[in-house]
């Protein structure tokens, strides 16, 4: 089948590569008519507070996943059956794997969504499909919007146990995050954190990559974080999210900062916006973390 604007959820839910998970490509908090086409769907009335969504993007996302799912397994249930029966809110969760170099680094995408809906599509897929791209071995996490930390900490958990499975560096990562997403990668980025919430002797992330976000806590413990946001974020002022930064330094953690003039909440990878090209610097302040 060629996807197109004009594929319809429907179209895309009965494809053989999705089965059992297609549902959650899409927002499943979010009014969502399986007649909706794809041009219908890349909008921010249905995915809230964002802007620069491009329906280009979401076919090359569907498309690539399509093909890779011919080649290795793209989606993985965090939780076990048991698990999953037990507490029927859990199949909700899972992470679509964006393959990239054996052994590399990997990293988790969480997207954003003001922890109402899970803006994957735009706010989580197209990052991880550029790490894949680079090399990285990626991951965008879909959570439970009422559990996003333990959901997020039961993924790290998940990818550190599976591995050698999975042909991934386990022992270097980084998380990645926009506005709500943001959040939860400093949560989970954070040493203390992390041993809290998943009772394991798993390292810390060597970065932490966020966008957008208001969030102010700050701690010795926290991992070296890259932030990058707009002048007209009416929701993230980037005075405020600088001013983190700031404190991070004074405790030596590494920083680094970007602000784009004009830019509002929500940009995503900013293709086609002055922010364009974010993600190479992102990555490349991950690597320096690394090499530390």
């Amino acid at each position: 089948m060629s996807i197109n604007e004009n594929t319809t959820i429907k179209d895309i839910l009965e494809l053989p590569s999705f089965q059992g998970y297609g549902r959650l490509l899409f927002p499943i908090n979010r009014p969502i008519s399986l007649d909706m086409t794809l041009k219908e769907l890349s909008t921010s009335h249905i995915y809230l507070w964002y802007s620069h969504i491009q329906v280009s993007q979401t076919i090359k996302i569907i498309n690539s996943l399509n093909q890779d799912a011919k080649k290795h397994l793209i989606f993985y249930n965090i939780y076990s059956p048991e698990e999953m029966k037990h507490d029927p809110s859990k199949r909700d969760t899972g992470l679509f794997f964006f393959k990239g170099k054996s052994g590399s680094p990997f990293a988790i995408c969480n997207a954003g969504g003001g922890f109402s809906y899970v803006g994957a599509m735009h706010d989580s897929f197209p990052h991880a499909l550029a790490l894949s791209q680079k090399g990285y071995n990626a991951f965008a996490l879909i959570y439970r919007v009422n559990h996003p930390y333990e959901d997020l900490a039961q993924a790290i958990t998940y990818i550190y146990h599976h591995g050698d499975e999975l042909e991934i560096d386990k022992n270097h990562y980084s998380l990645w995050g926009g506005s709500a997403g943001a959040r939860m990668a400093a949560v989970l980025g954070n040493k203390k954190n992390l041993a809290s919430y998943t009772n394991d002797n798993i390292p810390q992330a060597d970065a932490i990559i966020m966008q957008y976000t208001g969030y102010d806590h700050i701690s010795a413990y926290d991992a070296p974080t890259y932030a990058c946001v707009g002048t007209n974020d009416y929701i993230a002022d980037y005075t405020f999210m600088k001013q983190r930064l700031d404190l991070l330094n004074i405790l030596h953690i590494p920083t680094e900062f970007h602000c784009y003039k004009g830019l509002s909440h929500g940009f995503g990878l900013g293709i086609g916006t002055i922010a364009e090209g974010w993600i190479d610097d992102a990555i490349a302040f991950w690597k320096k973390q690394i090499r530390r």
